[in-house]
């Protein structure tokens, strides 16, 4: 495994992060505990130091299953990087989405970042993760009904408390992130990037990269979508929100599976997956740090955390670009 600090921080993060949204099991078609605390496990043993989850992924779920996967791990050999900002509990804020939990009860999503709110939700994800602090804090979305002031504000009080190491936001645009840092030193920005999603190299990675900020990269397989292993067809679990998203359909995954074939050559000569290629490929682009890669299990684990092994050449790099930029799906 490799590492790479974030800015501005003493943290040193692996470049594969370890994305803890589908070990919650909700959006995702439900969830087996013992295979994601294995999954995290196997992880680590292979450097993946690591952890991003969030309360809201699971309701509480995703963070128990780490606070359980890391017990008796030394706490300073483990990055815990969660989130706070989206209520199911309580109807505040901006109104995001109606879901259902992983008990199939309705549930409405909020996204609400005003202070008290915060504190209580650092308290609940320290019990739940069971540790005494937070490496890295982040605001999950925006929330329009809350100044950005007063919900950095919370976050640099619980800084000072030491309960929480780093500030970061994640989905915040480049005029969100200069307001941010005006009442705490934010450090990150984690947001969708991949293949197929990079509307944020125009605007957002070039202010990272003058204001010294580092990216985490979530989503970079898509959701899947970018491992080749499904076809015009594929059929979701219940439950799982995939269904739903254009870039699986028929269409796309056919498209998708066009340009897979195509790099595919890169792959087999440097003995790696397709999910490994596009990891190092992500990697590799200007501004982003590291790449948030989620596993359901063991197997999955053991392929994202040895994508780091090898290492792609410029000129491979700019072949499996090229091939990209002929890659159009539709919406």
């Amino acid at each position: 495994m490799k590492y790479r600090k974030l800015e501005n921080t003493d943290l040193e993060l692996s470049e594969v992060t370890f994305g803890a949204w589908a070990a919650g099991g909700w959006m995702w078609g439900g969830t087996e505990r013992k295979e994601a605390i294995q999954a995290i496990k196997v992880s680590y043993s292979l450097g993946v130091t690591s952890i991003d989850t969030a309360p809201i992924y699971g309701q509480g779920t995703s963070e128990e299953i780490v606070g359980e996967a890391i017990k008796g791990i030394p706490r300073d050999k483990v990055q815990i990087l969660t989130k706070y900002g989206m209520r199911w509990d309580l109807k505040k804020g901006d109104f995001a989405f109606s879901s259902k939990n992983n008990s199939g009860t309705d549930i409405d999503i909020y996204k609400y970042a005003g202070k008290e709110s915060i504190i209580k939700e650092c308290e609940d994800s320290l019990k739940r993760l069971g540790t005494d602090y937070i490496d890295l804090y982040q605001i999950h979305w925006p929330d329009s009904t809350t100044a950005i002031e007063e919900s950095m504000e919370a976050v640099g009080r619980l800084i000072d408390q030491g309960k929480v190491r780093y500030a970061g936001v994640c989905n915040y645009d480049a005029k969100q992130l200069a307001e941010a840092e005006k009442y705490v030193g934010v450090v990150s920005d984690q947001v969708p990037y991949s293949m197929v999603k990079r509307g944020i190299e125009s605007e957002l990675i070039p202010y990272c990269l003058d204001h010294h900020k580092s990216i985490l990269a979530y989503s970079p397989l898509e959701r899947g979508l970018l491992t080749g292993k499904m076809k015009p067809g594929f059929k979701f679990a219940d439950g799982d929100h995939r269904a739903s998203v254009p870039f699986f359909k028929d269409e796309n995954l056919r498209r998708t599976a066009l340009f897979l074939n195509q790099i595919s050559p890169i792959a087999v000569e440097k003995r790696l997956t397709l999910s490994q290629l596009v990891i190092l490929w992500t990697l590799a682009q200007p501004g982003i740090t590291i790449a948030l890669v989620g596993a359901r299990n063991a197997e999955q684990a053991i392929v994202n955390a040895k994508a780091i092994d090898n290492t792609l050449s410029t000129q491979e790099i700019e072949i499996i670009s090229g091939y990209l930029g002929n890659l159009e799906l539709v919406p």
